[in-house]
């Protein structure tokens, strides 16, 4: 919240629908401001259309939307204090990099010495210093997206919008710029409202999330409490990797049927002959697959009596090989790692 205790964006009881398609349901949403906030959720499960909501680019059927406590209703997007970066960054290529930067500003007025001063200054923030005469075919993609960060800022919005503006970029550049747009955030203190499928990026970057999933939001929260104390079996799936385990696996191994999940990395492989600590559940079963990611190692266990479950272990020692497929192994977690679950998969 801000100062005065208003929000930056508060929806209430938002829906838009397309015909039969609900794309939004029924949604109640608070960001305080200046944060970073994040809408995660598979394609078509609402987040883009919540994004065009708060930039004007579309309007709700029904519900009400706020912008620092202003009701939006009627309200164009030119007259909303937001910006919105697009995953295309929407660069003119036949300008320089300095007057793609100047132009929110040129068409408002402002008088050229004042624009090419902001437009150093923005360009200096997002390290592009000595960039300015280029054009966009001659920057990378990082480059280019820097550039429309740029673009966006030097209005001054009090909200910026990012449509998934790293989705264009390699793995190696995409982590870099995650870690650059948080500190840029954090550097110019307004509030970034960022759409994203991948649930990595919202981890690495958002004070918390939405979780989107066919127009409602499944949950709300930091990164750490979606993480650990998933509120649904969708959530649970979704950000990250998760045993969900329910019915009749339950009652085998937890003496319930109630739906819970267990991460992949709580979960033990037992040594020949290792006592499992005390208040753990035990489980044998034998290999059934494993994937090598680097650093740690994945395996499916094919359960005694039915289910399988994933297990994750760390590839601390050089040395570390994969276990063979069908080996029998035991497995066991904690009962305090089993985070209950408001529904099945």
């Amino acid at each position: 919240m801000s100062a005065s205790g208003i929000p930056a964006i508060r929806f209430e009881r938002v829906a838009r629908r397309y015909g039969a398609v609900r794309a939004i349901d029924d949604i109640s949403l608070e960001v305080a401001d200046g944060e970073f906030f994040s809408l995660l959720g598979p394609s078509g499960s609402g987040k883009t259309t919540c994004l065009r909501l708060i930039a004007g680019f579309d309007q709700p059927d029904t519900g009400l939307i706020e912008i620092h406590g202003a009701d939006m209703r009627g309200v164009p997007p030119y007259e909303r204090d937001v910006n919105t970066v697009f995953q295309d960054y929407a660069l003119f290529p036949h300008m320089s990099v300095a007057v793609n930067v100047e132009y929110g500003l040129m068409v408002r007025g402002v008088p050229a010495p004042e624009c090419r001063r902001r437009a150093r200054e923005m360009l200096a923030l997002v390290k592009l210093e000595r960039m300015e005469e280029r054009r966009p075919a001659q920057l990378s993609g990082g480059q280019r997206q820097r550039v429309a960060l740029a673009r966006a800022l030097i209005n001054r919005p009090r909200v910026l919008l990012l449509d998934e503006p790293l989705g264009a970029l390699d793995l190696k550049l995409r982590e870099q710029m995650q870690i650059e747009l948080k500190a840029l955030q954090r550097t110019v203190g307004i509030t970034f409202i960022y759409v994203t499928h991948d649930q990595g990026e919202a981890l690495a970057m958002s004070d918390r999330i939405a979780v989107f999933e066919q127009g409602r939001i499944e949950q709300v929260g930091a990164p750490a409490e979606l993480y650990d104390r998933p509120a649904t079996a969708f959530v649970a799936s979704f950000v990250g990797v998760s045993n969900i385990i329910e019915g009749a696996l339950a009652r085998r191994l937890s003496g319930d049927e109630a739906p819970f999940t267990i991460r992949p990395e709580r979960v033990r492989l037992l040594a020949n002959g290792e006592a499992a600590p005390a208040d753990a559940v035990v489980a044998a079963g034998r290999i059934e697959a494993s994937v090598y990611l680097g650093a740690s190692t994945r395996y499916t266990v094919q359960l005694d009596g039915g289910g399988q479950l994933a297990v994750m272990v760390q590839n601390a020692e050089e040395s570390a090989r994969s276990l063979p497929v069908r080996q029998p192994v035991r497995i066991a977690w904690l009962r305090r790692h089993q985070h209950p679950l408001s529904g099945a998969a």
